[in-house]
């Protein structure tokens, strides 16, 4: 069974992915790592944890005071995210849902306030919730820059880490197919022990 980490209580030590500085839906996708021993640290996994993401990445204040609804908002996307480079990346059809939900994403912030009525204040302008409203613009920006991932030149570079067992997506620059130094100097090791074996074995 494997183990889930927060932010909070584990580091792997990885630099973002090539290619999560431009686009933040592409650090959304990392934002869960796979480690050794089947464990995993979540950058999400924690309101404290997705706060502090939204933070880093300009889309919300540090005291925004973001709430377990919200962060499994964010995580919720980030794995609709993941199936749509996974399809992309595997040369399969877009699954259905993970559309929707970005689609969803992208037309939920509101551009003015919906009116509404109520037998106390009769017809009145409905403000949503500041931390709803500024979950949903976060979504909107992360949805739109995974379309924009998906659809732009750069989706030609999008490839998943060929180091066992990372789940990360990367931009491919040149031959890299590894997120980083470690994942690269990882496979490698993979590789010559692979060939020590087989010709011990020959």
């Amino acid at each position: 069974m494997s183990e889930t980490a927060t932010a909070d209580t584990a580091d792997p030590g990885l630099p973002p992915a090539p290619g999560a500085e431009e686009y933040p839906a592409l650090d959304l996708a990392n934002s869960a790592i796979a480690l050794r021993g089947g464990q995993f640290l979540d950058a999400l996994g924690t309101p404290a944890g997705a706060n502090q993401w939204l933070v880093d990445h300009g889309l919300a204040p540090a005291d925004a005071g973001m709430q377990e609804i919200c962060a499994a908002r964010l995580r919720s996307l980030r794995e609709q995210v993941r199936a749509l480079l996974a399809a992309q990346v595997g040369g399969h059809p877009a699954p259905a849902t993970a559309l929707a939900a970005v689609n969803d994403a992208l037309t939920r912030v509101p551009t003015a306030s919906p009116l509404g009525w109520d037998s106390v204040r009769g017809m009145h302008r409905t403000a949503p919730h500041p931390i709803d409203q500024i979950v949903d613009q976060a979504l909107g920006i992360l949805a739109a820059d995974a379309a924009d991932l998906l659809t732009g030149p750069d989706v030609e570079r999008l490839t998943a880490c060929a180091s066992t067992p990372c789940n990360r997506y990367l931009l491919r620059a040149g031959r890299r197919h590894w997120c980083s130094v470690r994942c690269g100097d990882r496979a490698r090791a993979a590789r010559a022990y692979a060939r020590r074996a087989q010709a011990a074995a020959g």
